[in-house]
């Protein structure tokens, strides 16, 4: 298979830097990872991240202006699902992440060859809750 080289072309690398700046957030590209598997409410990906709704939804605003996200309304609620490119994208991120741990002597045995293989990647396994500082008044 034979690489084709394209003309430069402005635009095309300003959205393409769009959408990698997109994934760059380790919550957003959680937020994908989820709903690459299936379409889901603001409210459960909240609680997957242990984040706020209000949060919750700038993440996904931002990922839905690059493109990556969809989203469709039932009654008051507005269910969210990965573009269909997504996968391949999440895909691929692994794949190059896992060359240049390899390429810098670090160690990637037992890793899948595609984190998409997994049912869920390692960050999102793990359940954070972030605590609020407690203020006095």
């Amino acid at each position: 298979m034979g690489t084709q080289v394209l003309s430069w072309d402005g635009e095309a690398a300003d959205r393409a830097v769009a959408v990698l700046k997109a994934v760059a957030d380790p919550s957003r590209y959680r937020l994908l990872w989820a709903l690459s598997r299936q379409e889901l409410p603001v409210s459960a990906l909240a609680e997957m991240l242990g984040a706020h709704v209000a949060a919750t939804s700038q993440h996904l605003a931002k990922l839905r202006a690059a493109g990556l996200v969809e989203s469709r309304r039932e009654g008051t609620r507005i269910y969210y699902r990965a573009a269909q490119q997504v996968r391949g994208l999440l895909e691929e991120a692994t794949l190059v992440a896992n060359a240049a741990a390899e390429a810098k002597g670090g160690s990637v045995e037992g890793a899948p060859r595609s984190a998409v293989a997994q049912e869920q990647p390692a960050a999102a396994a793990r359940r954070v809750r972030v605590r609020r500082p407690v203020t006095e008044h």
